[in-house]
């Protein structure tokens, strides 16, 4: 995997304005890591997936991040930075597709942890409909004794030990921050999705960076590609002296 180019998160960024949140991971993927095809990237577990997302969030905006969140008891807005190293699982083998093995009671289960493929063939409007199709998917084999059982016939209490299991083979796919409020002290989790996280940065960018290019277009005459391929500080300079 490689950083990418202006061009090239600009190129990403308009082919995923109109595309699903696990397209948009799947497309900066892809840019980044020309050597593994589309289909392979699909198959990669979701914590080695979002692991990829934050290493290419650091190379293109910086290790720090603002992360936003609102009270849910008061309604307090809050904003806290953070570091990517404080965001990454602390299993240093972390986003690792690993199988897994559970035995509870009578039952026997092998699993593995979901990844994007999963996720889009299981996406619903139901949204219990999408949870029970993704578990499904994600058990290799079932049984009870030494008969197969199919997953939807599995006890409550097996699924959640299953699910358990599965999250803790793949931790980066479940990243949490704790936060307190300032106002009422209420403490509460929040989940950190980095695709959707990275992707309203990258807009936010983009966005930006065609506002330049339209202004200093139109001061100077030049092409979008002679805009981009100007270093920032040679750019921002560009942009005083045309607004002066």
């Amino acid at each position: 995997m490689r950083p990418l180019s202006v061009p090239e998160l600009l190129s990403v960024w308009e082919r995923g304005l109109a595309a699903h949140p696990c397209d948009r991971a799947l497309a900066l993927l892809s840019a980044a890591s020309p050597e593994s095809s589309r289909e392979a990237l699909t198959r990669v577990s979701i914590g080695r997936r979002d692991a990829g997302l934050l290493t290419l969030r650091e190379w293109a905006f910086g290790s720090e991040l603002a992360v936003v969140a609102a009270c849910p008891q008061c309604g307090q807005a809050l904003e806290t930075l953070m570091q990517v190293h404080d965001l990454r699982a602390a299993d240093p083998d972390a986003g690792t597709e690993r199988e897994v093995s559970l035995t509870s009671g009578s039952y026997s289960v092998r699993g593995r942890p979901p990844n994007t493929e999963d996720l889009l063939i299981s996406l619903s409007a139901d949204a219990d409909a999408s949870r029970r199709k993704l578990f499904d998917r994600c058990i290799l084999e079932a049984f009870q004794g030494a008969e197969p059982v199919e997953p939807t016939a599995l006890p409550a209490e097996v699924v959640r030990q299953v699910v358990e299991r599965i999250a803790a083979s793949d931790p980066q796919a479940d990243t949490r921050i704790e936060f307190t409020c300032p106002d009422c002290r209420s403490g509460w989790t929040e989940v950190f999705d980095i695709v959707s996280f990275f992707w309203a940065e990258i807009d936010a960018w983009a966005r930006r960076v065609l506002r330049e290019v339209n202004l200093l277009a139109r001061a100077y005459g030049w092409s979008e590609r002679d805009i981009l391929s100007l270093s920032p500080v040679r750019r921002q300079i560009y942009l005083a002296m045309a607004q002066a």
